[in-house]
């Protein structure tokens, strides 16, 4: 197995310049969104487009298993309002039947929040339940849960929450985890020390299990550990410091997913990539 290192790319002008992008950049893997993510609707991807991006992909030799596509962020597959809901399963089902059509076997998301007009547990079995309708009308793709840093009402920023969603999930075969370090040490996750990094993964493995992990954002932290703050900063110059990526790079635990900046600064990733793939063993 190997490290698959990549960032979130940009797909302006068509989904099919997101290989292209990775490429630029020395990725061998890559995120990107299918549609504008800050929109409810898209028009359809088009035949030339889907063409095109399958085309570059198997060119430049990406494939699905190094790709991990990000939802939008307006999809609240929590939502206590029943239309609002309604609107984001709707959304999210678009998503995964775009992964379906381009060819790709996951699909990132943010789970959702109460809204502070619910309970917890609710709110995720709301999640749990968006998730089967989702996976009844799609094949081959795989929903993967991006926990967070627990920002506002925002949950999934425990691993118990997260095996919450997954235990209420109908087809195990087609529900996945990703990590994002960032969100992990905000949310309390004390990935900067050595006993933190294992004692944190080992917990995660006895909680969700490394056989659900699809993917990893790997991003330093602007605030402190526990902040509950989703402030992201490039490798090495944030709270986390550059010590947990080496793990990472090292760990075979992590061979074969996506690992995926989402740093702030774009004209670092070139650098970021080349010196996470040194860290290779």
């Amino acid at each position: 197995m190997k490290k698959y290192i990549g960032a979130h790319v940009s797909a302006s002008g068509g989904v099919e310049n997101a290989p292209l992008n990775a490429r630029e950049i020395g990725a061998t893997a890559f995120a990107l969104f299918t549609k504008n993510q800050r929109q409810w609707k898209a028009a359809p991807l088009t035949a030339e487009s889907i063409d095109l991006f399958k085309q570059r992909c198997e060119e430049f030799g990406y494939t699905p298993r190094q790709i991990l596509p990000h939802d939008s962020y307006l999809i609240n597959l929590g939502n206590p309002d029943a239309d609002a809901l309604e609107k984001s399963r709707e959304a999210f089902l678009d998503e995964m039947q775009r992964c379906e059509q381009l060819g790709l076997d996951r699909l990132n998301f943010h789970p959702g929040s109460t809204l502070k007009k619910i309970g917890d547990e609710e709110c995720l079995t709301l999640i749990a339940e968006s998730i089967n309708r989702a996976l009844d009308k799609t094949r081959g793709v795989t929903a993967v849960i991006e926990n967070t840093a627990g920002q506002g009402s925002n949950l999934g920023y425990t691993f118990e929450q997260i095996a919450y969603i997954i235990d209420r999930v109908e087809d195990k075969s087609r529900v996945g985890v990703c990590i994002d370090t960032c969100h992990s040490f905000a949310a309390g996750y004390d990935l900067a020390s050595a006993g933190g990094f294992t004692e944190t993964f080992e917990h995660f493995d006895n909680v969700i299990g490394f056989k659900y992990l699809r993917g990893m954002h790997l991003n330093d932290a602007k605030k402190e550990l526990g902040s509950r703050v989703d402030r992201h900063d490039s490798l090495g110059k944030g709270t986390l410091g550059i010590e947990p990526f080496k793990w990472i790079m090292e760990d075979g635990r992590f061979d074969g997913i996506p690992l995926i900046l989402e740093t702030p600064d774009e004209a670092l990733w070139p650098e970021e990539i080349r010196m996470l793939k040194g860290f290779v063993k």
